[in-house]
């Protein structure tokens, strides 16, 4: 049975709580998997991966929540992603665990690289999902994918006033998301299901705040293209053929750059979406389960 929602306490940004939850009672003798979730999401997101019990039995899942998502807090009221990639070593830290692999969706893509670019010699592996190691630069448009500048604007624009402790995030910026991210894969019991954790999650003014900033980081984070090559750990990239926000000719842009990685690899999802670890658990958990096996 998944373990219960728990929040750890880390020095980075002045003190911050982390919202964390493993799948199971940690075992010592299993390798960890580091799971950050995509944008403005959850831990919820890896629910799939949770249930599967083969995924289960080669590694302690550990779901952490990147700043400004679900019960992640920080003292300070700016962050980056960054930042969330600090955090990801000092919860390890907190927890006495020694050493990781770490799984990313979208958002957490990037930050799982810049977990392996910080602390080479704790993380074993990373898992790409639906992401890109790109800005939201010209290069990233002209190869097929989204323009966040776009989507994230006028959201970052709505959301720079003070608010009442009664409001909770728009439900269209949360379909807008879940759109994105599981296409046409998304049933009316997801649908409902994260309208409420959303709701949840963003509320009053704190909420509003919270919500702008994970926005901004989104729109105007940096290329990691430039950093990428000091990754030596292995690198399992994969992406859907239906990634509504970044294509399959930016991914193999992408893993190509990984230049000293021990082993760097694409692998593509026909019909997979953006959010795959949701969308396409029937092909993220197995090639996690085999890359896990390989490399422990």
């Amino acid at each position: 049975m998944t373990e219960v929602m728990k929040t750890i306490d880390i020095s980075h940004l002045g003190g911050s709580k982390v919202g964390y939850r493993f799948g199971k009672p940690y075992d010592p003798s299993l390798p960890t998997l580091i799971m950050n979730n995509s944008f403005t999401t959850s831990v919820e997101l890896f629910r799939p991966q949770f249930a599967d019990s083969k995924l289960m039995k080669v590694a302690n899942l550990l779901a952490i929540e990147p700043y400004g998502h679900g019960k992640t807090y920080p003292e300070y009221r700016q962050f980056t992603y960054w930042d969330s990639a600090i955090a990801n070593l000092q919860v390890l830290d907190a927890l006495g665990i020694a050493e990781a692999f770490a799984l990313g969706t979208s958002q957490g893509g990037w930050i799982v690289a810049q977990t392996a670019m910080l602390a080479p010699d704790r993380i074993k592996g990373i898992i790409p999902l639906g992401t890109s190691m790109d800005s939201e630069s010209q290069l990233s448009r002209k190869l097929g994918c989204w323009n966040g500048i776009e989507f994230c604007t006028p959201a970052i624009d709505a959301l720079a006033e003070p608010v009442a402790d009664d409001w909770t995030v728009p439900d269209e910026f949360v379909v807008g998301v879940l759109d994105a991210g599981l296409g046409d894969t998304v049933t009316a019991e997801d649908r409902a299901f994260w309208l409420d954790e959303y709701r949840r999650n963003y509320k009053g003014d704190a909420g509003r705040e919270r919500l702008r900033i994970s926005s901004i980081n989104l729109r105007d984070r940096d290329s990691l293209h430039a950093r990428v090559g000091s990754v030596t750990c292995p690198v399992l990239w994969i992406h859907g053929t239906a990634d509504a926000v970044y294509s399959v000719a930016n991914a193999q842009d992408g893993i190509r750059r990984f230049s000293q990685s021990a082993d760097a690899q694409l692998k593509i999802v026909d019909g997979g979406q953006h959010f795959l670890s949701a969308s396409d658990p029937q092909h993220v958990n197995p090639a996690t389960v085999e890359f896990i096996n390989r490399w422990r």
